[in-house]
């Protein structure tokens, strides 16, 4: 009996998580969709929010890159993180503990 109530509960939480899901992808193409309503005069031109992250200090779109990576071999990479930890300062606490 326990094992028929677990299963149904578990059967009504996955619905439940389900219909969120679906209600949230709905909800987030209409949000996709705003507008701002204070920069378009009597909805004649519609002009889309950019995100916050994309705007500089003075609100201006950024037109660069956000981030840049460039690929790096393992090598390269073990040698600066060893150089990162020998100039970490637990790195030096251990030193003046030992010596």
């Amino acid at each position: 009996m326990l094992h028929l109530l677990y299963i149904l509960a578990f059967t009504i939480l996955a619905c439940i998580a389900v219909a969120n899901l679906i209600r949230n992808l709905v909800m987030f193409s209409f949000d996709g969709e705003r507008t701002d309503p204070a920069r378009t005069p009597q909805g004649l031109s519609k002009r889309r929010i950019p995100h916050p992250e994309l705007l500089d200090s003075a609100g201006n779109l950024i037109k660069e890159p956000l981030l840049v990576m460039r690929s790096i071999n393992v090598e390269d990479a073990r040698h600066q993180l060893d150089a990162l930890y020998e100039a970490s300062p637990g790195k030096k606490i251990e030193n003046q503990e030992e010596g």
